[in-house]
Order: structure tokens, then C-alpha cells, then sequence
């Protein structure tokens, strides 16, 4: 291998490294932040506009919506590691982002207003509302398309790191163990124990009580089938209808347990047990 094409190894490997990382995460929102300013500016006045007679760089409107973009990417951020902690590092679905989008959307819609009322009096002595509703939708409008750009990548790989690479942390009286949702094929409770079973049929039994852990695990995967057993979507390999509209789980794990032997799902939940399967 040459020493150029060492050189351009190494170099590639330092930029994923960067942009991989924290710094790098902030890197990429800061070029998006200014992209989008540039190109938001550029088309809002014809004086402005590229290739105009009279073009002139809008550098007040450029500045001004940097400052704007500083003031929504904080909210943005607070609020997006809030629902990281709280709801992300658990399950990212649908319902959750919307949330998150409609949050935020709300908290920068309770930032601009007092900075514009604030704003309007300073420089133009009134405030006219009009001018101040159409201002906050065609924020609220760019904020939830910058807002888009800037955290896709970020809940993406939240929403893969839930569903790959999440771990539950079991503790068993002096024990700790750690143990990945993928080599999960369920969890039961017997005779007030709570029980993992790993996809090999080992169990480990946990400190947990049931509900609790119904609430803390990935429900994406998880499903709890009855008072007795929670199961991982990967786990079953046969759905069989039975008498009374019931259906009958049977886990691929090889676990000596009635219990777990033949999962039964009351007719009450069978449309929404095959909703999660499916």
C-alpha cells in the first residue's frame, strides 16, 4: 500500500470518527443551520435573490435568523433529551416523535411570541397582529422542517439502538447481568419470581416484578401475553387459533415449563396481540 492511499485511509477513518461523535453530531446541525439560512434569506426578497441586477447579501436577515435558529436549536435540544431519557431510550414509535415534534413546536411557539411583542416595540414603537401571526406560522413551518433535518439521523439511530442494541439490566440478589433484547425469548413470573428465559431455554431469575418491567422494556418487541409472561416478537414460532377465539403461543426456546410450554391469549387481546406480531 502506498503512502498516499494510507494517507486517504487515515483520513477517512479520522471523519467518520468526527462525525460519529458528539462534536461531529453538533457539526452537522451547525452546516444545516447555516445552509438553510443562507437559502431561506436568499429567497425572501428579490434583492437578494441570486443573479438580481440589484443582488446585495442579506446580512442583517442572515444574522438575524442565526440568532433565531440558536434560540429554537436550544429548545429543540433540551426538549429532545427529555424525551430521550424519558421515552426514546425505551421505544421510539410514531406517536412518541409527534410528540416530541408538537412539544417543541409549542415551546418555540412560547419563545417567539414575548421576543417579538418585545421586538416590535423597540423598533417600530407598535405591534401589529397580523404581521406577528404570520411571522409565528412561517417559524412554526421552518422550525418543523429544520427540526426535521437536523434530529432524523439522530432518532433513527435511537429507534435502531432500541431495537438492536438495547440491553436489560438484571439484577439477582448479589448479581448483575446484562442481558441483550435479542437473546431474550421471554420473561414469566412463578410463585412471585420473575423469571428471563434466554433464547437457549436458561432462565435467570430477576429482582423484577412484572409490571414494573412491562414498563421499562421495549414494547416494540415485547408483548405481554397474559399475568404471567411477557414475549419477545423473535421468540415465537408458532400462532395456533383455538376454541373460544383464544389463540395458543409456542415459543422456538425449549423451556420445561407449563407455564411458558403452551402461551394462551384471551380473545379480549387477540386483535391486539396480532396487531404487535404483525
Amino acid at each position: 500500500m502506498s503512502a498516499k492511499t494510507a494517507t486517504k485511509n487515515n483520513l477517512k477513518t479520522y471523519w467518520l470518527t468526527f462525525i460519529n461523535s458528539s462534536a461531529g453530531r453538533w457539526f452537522k446541525k451547525v452546516i444545516i443551520l447555516i445552509i438553510f439560512s443562507l437559502i431561506i434569506n436568499h429567497l425572501s426578497t428579490p434583492e437578494s435573490f441570486p443573479g438580481s441586477d440589484v443582488y446585495r447579501f442579506p446580512i442583517e436577515g442572515f444574522l438575524a435568523s442565526i440568532v433565531l435558529c440558536i434560540l429554537i436549536g436550544i429548545i429543540t435540544e433540551v426538549n429532545f433529551q427529555y424525551y430521550k431519557r424519558k421515552h426514546f431510550i425505551k421505544k421510539v414509535e410514531i406517536t412518541t416523535i409527534i410528540w416530541f415534534m408538537a412539544s417543541t413546536l409549542g415551546y418555540i411557539t412560547l419563545m417567539y411570541i414575548p421576543v417579538n411583542f418585545i421586538f416590535s416595540l423597540v423598533v417600530d414603537g407598535e405591534i401589529e397582529f397580523y404581521y406577528l401571526l404570520i411571522g409565528l406560522l412561517i417559524t412554526l413551518l421552518l422550525s418543523f422542517i429544520l427540526i426535521g433535518l437536523s434530529y432524523a439521523q439522530d432518532i433513527y439511530n435511537l429507534y435502531k439502538s432500541s431495537i438492536k442494541d438495547a440491553v436489560v439490566t438484571i439484577e439477582s440478589g448479589a448479581k448483575t447481568t446484562k442481558l441483550a433484547y435479542e437473546n431474550i425469548a421471554c420473561f414469566f413470573s412463578e410463585n412471585k419470581i420473575v423469571f428471563a428465559v434466554k433464547n437457549d431455554g436458561t432462565t435467570i431469575s430477576t429482582d423484577f416484578i412484572l409490571n414494573e418491567l412491562e414498563e421499562k422494556i421495549n414494547n416494540q418487541l415485547f408483548y405481554r401475553a397474559n399475568r404471567q409472561i411477557i414475549v419477545h416478537k423473535d421468540a415465537v414460532e408458532e400462532i395456533e387459533k383455538i376454541e373460544n377465539g383464544k389463540l395458543r403461543v409456542q415459543l422456538k426456546a425449549a423451556i420445561e415449563n407449563d407455564a411458558i410450554k403452551e402461551i394462551n391469549i384471551s380473545r379480549y387481546k387477540r386483535k391486539e396481540f396480532m396487531n404487535w406480531f404483525q
